[in-house]
């Protein structure tokens, strides 16, 4: 249950306006979640999957991290950016969107998953894995007033 605090305790969420900030203070409010992903099976033999509470989480658990963001101004918001950086206990799960725009370096860098190289400790470079993922970025190209949407990555416990 320590673990399940402090994973909700990490989601964080920073949104950067790529335009003149007086233009887009607080225009764009935003929200995050945590859900677990239950799997059931019925009597006659049919599965459900559902999104749940988390209450009890343990490694190989998956979850789903959502920002929702909405425009409450009056103005349309371009190239609105939100970051948002993974809890330490978790790693971006292997099924998540190959177009998602990632880091692997706390940040530093981006671009999608196949397209970066970590260094190991030995200094040699190596493709970067789902594991290797800090933080994920989305880039709203407009928002107009009044709009609103949900961004999500699937992760799984370490």
């Amino acid at each position: 249950m320590k673990l399940l605090g402090k994973i909700c305790a990490a989601l964080m969420v920073i949104a950067i306006p790529a335009a003149p900030a007086f233009a887009q203070d607080n225009a764009i409010e935003l929200s995050g979640d945590v859900m677990a992903v239950k799997s059931s099976t019925d009597a006659a033999g049919n599965e459900t999957t559902e999104l749940v509470e988390p209450t009890v989480i343990v490694p190989g658990d998956r979850l789903i991290f959502g920002t929702d963001y909405t425009n409450s101004s009056d103005e349309t918001v371009t190239n609105f950016v939100v970051t948002n950086p993974l809890p330490s206990a978790v790693a971006l799960a292997v099924d998540a969107d190959p177009a998602l725009i990632v880091s692997v370096d706390g940040g530093q860098n981006w671009g999608v998953l196949s397209a970066l190289t970590v260094s190991s400790e030995d200094g040699a470079s190596r493709s970067a894995q789902h594991a290797d993922v800090t933080h994920v970025r989305w880039t709203l190209a407009s928002v107009a007033p009044g709009e609103s949407g949900r961004l999500e990555y699937p992760a799984i416990i370490r």
